[in-house]
């Protein structure tokens, strides 16, 4: 793999219909720390909760110096090394450990970056990214079931959650690209 590659990545949010899925293109080299804040950004998350990447049973996130089973430090492992070091083309990327949003994020394909493209770029996507603390993949299905029954138990949730708002399932992702973006600014100042 050539170290000036760039991997195009599709992520989709795993147990959830209709399907949430993101497809971003990153340098090989990006540090997992780094990658883990794209997939957020790409995705919709707000960050405010622990997060990891798994390539089999191992995986890279924040230390806890308390806890000897957490993950690897993912400011210290690279995309090109998991994928080389493991063989594997497809990762987990778990948001909220509480929740438990996983995610499956498939090497599509390595490409040549394009001469004056910043990198990470949100290339598309579809699906709107659930709210936080929702109760999961399951927590979400229910609040979806709700929305259109005023006797639900969970009804007024959904209307505190939404409102008027369009329909939730509908992905807008202009301000999903502008967070990639901005982390693509900011790699691009720290390589300077």
């Amino acid at each position: 793999m050539n170290e000036t590659a760039i991997a195009r990545l599709l992520i989709t949010l795993k147990d959830v219909k209709p399907p949430v899925t993101r497809r971003v293109e990153v340098p090989l080299t990006v540090r997992l720390d780094t990658l883990l804040l794209i997939l957020q950004a790409a995705m919709g998350w707000d960050g405010g909760h622990l997060s990891e990447i798994r390539a089999g049973h191992q995986g890279w996130g924040i230390t806890d110096p308390d806890w000897d089973d957490g993950p690897l430090d993912a400011s210290k492992a690279r995309l090109i090394d998991v994928l080389r070091d493991t063989g594997l083309k497809t990762l987990l990327y778990l948001y909220d450990y509480g929740d438990g949003w996983e995610h499956k994020v498939k090497l599509e394909r390595i490409i040549e970056p394009v001469e004056g493209q910043l990198y990470p770029l949100l290339v598309d996507g579809s699906g709107a990214c659930p709210p936080e603390d929702v109760g999961g993949p399951w927590g979400y299905a229910e609040l979806l079931e709700a929305r259109d029954d005023p006797d639900h138990e969970r009804y007024d949730e959904y209307v505190e959650i939404y409102g008027d708002a369009e329909d939730p399932l509908e992905a807008s992702l202009e301000y999903n690209m502008e967070r990639v973006g901005n982390i693509a600014k900011s790699m691009a100042a720290k390589a300077q």
